[in-house]
């Protein structure tokens, strides 16, 4: 058997079991994208570009549409689901400013791609791919082939936004990593002395510490802990205090005296602070005492104390219980009373140890159950954000947008989300379900969209208007992200770190974000990302198919 009768035999099998194709292009992509050149890599995206190279081998090599289909709706079902909390809160305040500061550079973007469409003479279908190829935005360039596909586009126009995304996306990345470096070393960006400047606290992640602090000022117990925090402004959270030899719980309207001896948790520097205005650190640390007062982890598994405000939950009044700690995922922060738990989340619990055994079954502490999901409700909102993507919204001159697959579900998800909960139905899943669903579906999107459009990337790559696509998406990166730091930090007077985090948010890549964080080295990124990544994402689902309407 020769060489090539081995391959037709490859190329007949694949064919013919799709699935096969689908799990191979997995197999192949997502290990690969793991792999890290210079500190950056390319993630789940390689999963694309495998399937391009597997699509480019024969045009019969194509998963199935309603797999690439399926993919979407999990992955921008899910990413609304966790991101519509900060979402609406991200749109008071700073949060404002931020977000239209991405808006006008995500603007820029799609003004230079117009610009390249008469330059370099490309179909409308190709503009939206390089515009969201250039700002590595793979909801958008789903919203585009769903708009297309509601449309009636067949063929070469259903591949254009593949074949122009793919072109712009790698050098997309490396060109705002390079933006990136280039301001910090021209600037020469103190990122310690910014983020010390920056007091804002958030929930995007803090080394938290423990410090027993011994009152000496008379003035503490002028007004009351609820009181004294607020006016104060202290990002801390007081557990036991110590008082005429006793240890109890402090609460609210706890007052302060001399010699009493109180633990409390927050950032270090926090703490410093803390104690300096009420007396001093102690030498003893009152939190190792654990016989009558205790703490443990639990995992918050109950859905009846999700979607709550901790206020509403009065938590020390109906458990005798304070939640000192709240983890989700990977990120630990200080509670508050505004805090809303979600399911999958640990939180540190201090209570009597007599009570610690009720206080885990109030909260769940069920590991098994946070491997399950409501099906009834997570169905629902699909089917509520798919039929959204249905519907017509008229435009001037005589323009139809359609949200599709990829705006529905993301618009819906995004309100469930803030939400959290409806009487007795809990919309978001466990957030570690949230992450597997998440990944899933964008594994299986990428790798259908890739085999279905790598036979025309192919072709289009061995011309020269292959190259120019590719000159294009960098100058458009690059441009932006220079234009954005030169903005943001000479004009607007943002600090580094945090503006990092808000031109990874406006590309909407957790590569510049992960490059990001090391070049500023506290939580500032993450603090810009979050705040404007679910309004960027919407910005540019929505300019994408607008820039295909009017183009065409």
């Amino acid at each position: 058997m020769t060489t090539l009768e081995g391959s037709d035999i490859m190329v007949a099998l694949l064919r013919d079991n799709p699935l096969l194709l689908l799990f191979l292009v997995a197999a192949i992509g997502y290990p690969l994208g793991r792999i890290k050149i210079r500190g950056s890599s390319l993630g789940v995206a390689a999963v694309l570009f495998v399937g391009l190279a597997f699509g480019a081998i024969s045009p019969d090599l194509r998963v199935p549409e309603v797999v690439q289909s399926l993919g979407l709706v999990l992955f921008v079902y899910t990413i609304g689901l966790a991101s519509g909390p900060g979402f609406f809160a991200s749109l008071r305040g700073r949060g404002l400013r931020d977000n239209l500061f991405a808006l006008v550079m995500i603007g820029v973007a799609g003004a230079m791609a117009v610009g390249f469409h008469f330059v370099i003479d490309l179909r409308p279908e190709q503009t939206a791919g390089l515009f969201t190829g250039s700002l590595t935005s793979t909801p958008a360039l789903a919203g585009v082939v769903e708009y297309l596909k509601h449309s009636g586009a067949t063929g070469l126009a259903l591949t254009d936004p593949v074949v122009g995304y793919s072109l712009a996306y790698p050098a997309s990345v490396l060109g705002m990593m390079l933006m990136i470096t280039l301001a910090t070393r021209f600037w020469r960006v103190d990122y310690q002395a910014e983020a010390s400047r920056f007091h804002e606290t958030t929930a995007t992640g803090e080394h938290l510490e423990s410090r027993s602090i011994r009152i000496t000022r008379p003035a503490a117990g002028e007004t009351t802990v609820r009181d004294l925090v607020r006016r104060r402004g202290w990002n801390v959270l007081f557990g036991r205090i110590q008082h005429g030899g006793k240890v109890g719980l402090v609460r609210e309207h706890t007052r302060f005296a001399p010699g009493d001896l109180v633990s409390a948790v927050g950032p270090v520097a926090e703490l410093e602070k803390v104690a300096a205005y009420l007396g001093e650190l102690g030498d003893d640390d009152i939190s190792m005492d654990r016989r009558q007062w205790d703490y443990r982890r639990i995992f918050v598994s109950n859905p009846q104390v999700v979607g709550l405000r901790l206020r509403d939950l009065s938590l020390p009044r109906q458990q005798d219980a304070i939640i000192t700690r709240v983890r989700r995922g990977d990120v630990e922060w200080l509670p508050h009373g505004d805090t809303v738990l979600e399911l999958g989340d640990r939180v540190r619990v201090l209570t009597r140890r007599d009570n610690l055994d009720a206080v885990s079954h109030y909260f769940g502490d069920s590991y098994k159950a946070l491997s399950e999901i409501d099906i009834l409700s997570f169905s629902l909102g699909l089917a509520l954000g798919m039929l959204l993507g249905l519907v017509p919204f008229p435009l001037p001159g005589g323009i139809t947008l359609r949200l599709g697959m990829a705006g529905g579900p993301l618009i819906v998800a995004l309100l469930l989300g803030a939400v959290e909960r409806t009487g007795t139905v809990v919309w978001s899943p466990p957030y570690s379900a949230n992450l597997i669903l998440r990944q899933v579906g964008m594994v299986l999107f990428l790798a259908g969209v890739g085999t279905r459009s790598g036979y025309d990337f192919y072709r289009t790559l061995s011309g020269g208007q292959g190259l120019a696509m590719l000159g294009a998406g960098a100058v458009i990166t690059c441009t932006v992200g220079l234009l954005a730091l030169w903005v943001g930090y000479r004009l607007l007077k943002i600090p580094m770190g945090l503006l990092l985090g808000l031109v990874a948010g406006l590309q909407t890549q957790a590569a510049t974000l992960g490059f990001a964080l090391e070049q500023s080295h506290d939580e500032l990124p993450n603090l810009g990302y979050a705040t404007v990544y679910p309004f960027a994402m919407i910005s540019k689902i929505v300019i994408a198919q607008l820039m295909v309407a009017l183009l065409r």
